[in-house]
């Protein structure tokens, strides 16, 4: 049986929820998708993943939440995140870490086994083993187990996600890019059946660097001097990208998704004065 997949953009701060609040579910009622992914790492604050905000996501709709480096910055959800299989952290951590970087589960009928990992370069806080023989081993197994596999890979270089993509091409159903929060024009089926993009995106302000005020951006880049990044609410959008999965379990579509989102009700729109 098809199966249709959306994978969500990074979700940002508040504006972020406020953008899944507002347009997940109708969007996904419109679309019939069957399940829905997204990286939350940068929900509480655009740094980190709170208990709180993780349960408030699952309950507008996510089906499974990921993270990448920043998952384990809030301290509550290093204790939740054994307690519930719908966030997933990076494979590729030590094993001994709390939580699980793979979720098997039954899709319309369908068995799909996600796969969360994190890149290698970049994270300089981080010492995880390697991500590209840990997704050969992890998609295999899926396979052996007549699942779909569907692998998220939150890393920087665009030629690490590539490799990635093209590593797994006619085995994983869907490799999706996330960490750079920028919607990349490359989404594309690879031979043999897998979705790919580089990155899809992040929910929340599209006028705005990274999610946060940009004129707050542009003063520590300029200065130098350390300060707390600040949310922005000009021109919300949930953005991610839509996957079609066969009944083979071959990617026959994939489709980046914008959806504009009024946030007024919840908050002004930040006061960058930058175009």
């Amino acid at each position: 049986m098809s199966i249709r997949v959306l994978f969500l953009g990074e979700i940002v701060g508040k504006p972020g929820i406020t953008c899944v609040k507002n347009a997940l579910r109708p969007l996904r009622e419109a679309r019939s998708i069957d399940l829905v992914i997204a990286n939350a790492e940068g929900a509480t604050g655009g740094f980190g993943l709170g208990k709180a905000h993780s349960m408030q996501l699952l309950k507008l709709g996510i089906d499974v939440i990921t993270g990448g480096e920043k998952l384990y910055y809030k301290l509550d959800m290093v204790e939740f995140i054994d307690k519930n299989p719908s966030i997933l952290r990076a494979a590729n951590y030590p094993q001994q870490n709390p939580g699980r970087g793979v979720r098997y589960l039954t899709v319309a009928e369908q068995k799909v086994c996600i796969i969360n990992l994190l890149g290698n370069a970049d994270f300089p806080r981080t010492h995880l083993s390697n991500a590209f023989a840990l997704a050969q081993y992890l998609v295999d197994q899926a396979l052996g187990e007549g699942a779909i596999a569907l692998v998220q890979f939150h890393a920087s270089p665009t030629a690490e996600k590539l490799t990635m993509g093209h590593m797994l091409k006619g085995k994983a159903a869907a490799v999706i890019g996330t960490h750079t929060k920028v919607l990349s024009a490359d989404a594309t089926i690879l031979r043999g059946g897998t979705a790919y993009i580089t990155d899809n995106g992040r929910c929340g302000s599209q006028m705005s660097v990274g999610g946060f005020d940009p004129d707050g951006e542009i003063e520590k880049q300029i200065t130098a001097v350390p300060r707390r990044s600040q949310e922005c609410w000009e021109s919300l959008e949930l953005v991610g990208v839509l996957v079609d999965i066969d009944d083979s379990g071959k990617a026959v579509a994939i489709e980046p998704i914008r959806i504009p989102v009024d946030g007024k009700q919840e908050q002004t729109p930040c006061t960058s004065t930058s175009p």
